[in-house]
């Protein structure tokens, strides 16, 4: 049951990633800031920034039914995976979000979202080490138990 939901969820979130990567393409300049440090101005063509994203979200995403091939009968660990790429599907929605942001012509106090975006990576980071965190406890378990 819990494979299922994690599978809707999972679905629902590369969806809305992939929605959010059109709005966003939709409202960058031609030329997108993607890091600005004192000495160093990263820049890309949009065309090239959402191309970027789409392989990277297309990826991430792909790699769910390659997980689900390999590892058929193990349904938690498709249910962990499914999650983690969850909440990298969430960290992109808000990366990208950021970007679009910053390069709009609107003024903007970004330290008062940064709680959002450290937020999103450190739910991920959670989620990553939830699997080798929860495997141990199992086998500490099945251990003591017999």
């Amino acid at each position: 049951m819990a494979l299922k939901i994690s599978k809707g969820v999972w679905f629902l979130s590369m969806v809305v990633a992939l929605l959010s990567l059109l709005y966003v393409y939709a409202s960058l300049p031609q030329e997108v800031v993607v890091q600005d440090d004192a000495g160093a101005r990263v820049s890309l063509s949009n065309e090239v920034f959402f191309y970027i994203a789409m392989t990277l979200i297309a990826v991430m995403n792909v790699m769910v039914f390659i997980i689900a091939k390999v590892f058929k009968t193990n349904e938690e660990l498709r249910t962990w995976f499914n999650g983690l790429v969850t909440t990298l599907n969430l960290f992109l929605i808000i990366g990208m979000s950021f970007i679009s942001l910053y390069n709009s012509n609107e003024r903007f106090d970004f330290e008062r979202i940064a709680f959002i975006i450290y937020g999103s990576l450190g739910l991920t980071v959670l989620w990553a080490a939830a699997w080798p965190i929860f495997h141990f406890f199992k086998r500490f378990n099945t251990k003591l138990m017999v």
